[in-house]
């Protein structure tokens, strides 16, 4: 008994052994350039330039190996208290420096990615664009950031797509037929089918009516839009200004029956970083979606119906309604 006991003490003194001898090991990364990256030592004094990679690290539960941000990272609130360093396109070159980060997570279109490097910080670029890019950047941070899988990226993704699920059978199903405008701003650009964006539209089956065929974000003649004639139009509260000004915008069923979903600019946050919010993202249109049908179930007498010349006083207040809203929806 003694001599298994003591066999037992020297594996697990092995395994432990290995598990240091792999920690110090530390890790290696391929970013988005192709360019491999290899770590002494696991990163631990981490710069993040992108929102969505800020937010990558948070979701992983490494939020405290950030050591300054973009300034555009405001989720978790956290972020808020480190140091802000400019932007992709105007980083603070001297601020990072003075940092001392271990490694630097940036998109790839960021400027000066090759300065830092010359000034000897690492950089791994990834940039998410798709759904599947959030996925292959989720698991690439946590690799750098050795996280177990089972606490990490696994379990991140999992409840991302049991999320994104959750809400597409949530959404009813005649709502899946209304078509709908999103702009992402007033150039007018929009949210094509290609776009991340448009990839959560699709998983829960919103009729976006912007196809593949424009690309991601294309920018679109506001005839466009009319000749569409979405019932529906999602948008954010910094570019709905001047938006019913558009030629013919007040012709657009969304338009002139106001089934507009405004988003706050937290909101907007949101729907448009191609991180690991994409759930909250979907619940957000879920939301606009039923809201915005629940109003005008209850007020198509005063509005559609009207528009429709439904004869609530012929059919019935109850009987007419119930006409309308498929008159409506279908």
């Amino acid at each position: 008994m003694t001599k298994l006991i003591f066999q037992l003490m020297w594996m697990a003194v092995g395994l432990l052994g290995f598990a240091l001898t792999e920690a110090q090991a530390g890790v290696r990364v391929t970013d988005d350039r192709g360019l491999v990256r290899t770590f002494a030592q696991t990163p631990k004094r981490i710069v993040s330039l992108l929102p969505s990679l800020s937010e990558t690290v948070c979701a992983l539960g490494e939020c405290a190996r950030l050591v300054g941000v973009d300034r555009y990272s405001n989720w978790p609130a956290s972020l808020a208290k480190l140091p802000q360093l400019g932007g992709g396109l105007d980083p603070n070159i001297e601020a990072i420096v003075a940092l001392k980060p271990d490694v630097v997570l940036a998109a790839g279109s960021t400027k000066a990615i090759a300065q830092l490097e010359s000034l000897g910080i690492p950089v791994v670029a990834l940039e998410p664009k798709r759904h599947s890019d959030m996925k292959r950047v989720l698991y690439v941070v946590n690799e750098l950031l050795a996280v177990p899988l089972e606490k990490g990226a696994d379990k991140v993704w999992k409840d991302i797509d049991q999320a994104l699920s959750d809400a597409a059978r949530a959404m009813p199903v005649k709502a899946k037929e209304v078509k709908v405008y999103f702009e992402v701003n007033d150039a007018p650009y929009a949210a094509g089918q290609t776009s991340f964006i448009g990839e959560t539209m699709t998983r829960l089956g919103i009729n976006n009516i912007i196809p593949a065929s424009l690309g991601a974000f294309p920018k679109i003649n506001p005839e466009f839009v009319v000749q569409a004639n979405p019932s529906l139009i999602m948008i954010s509260r910094q570019e709905i200004k001047g938006m019913r000004e558009r030629p013919g915008w007040t012709a657009i069923r969304a338009v002139r029956e106001n089934r507009i979903c405004i988003f706050t600019p937290e909101e907007n946050d949101v729907l448009v970083r191609a991180g690991p919010r994409m759930a909250q993202a979907a619940a957000i249109m879920l939301k606009c979606i039923k809201d915005k049908r629940h109003e005008h179930s209850f007020n198509s007498h005063t509005s559609i119906c009207a528009a429709n010349t439904c004869q609530l006083d012929r059919l019935g207040f109850v009987v007419g309604q119930l006409f309308c809203r498929l008159w409506d929806w279908g």
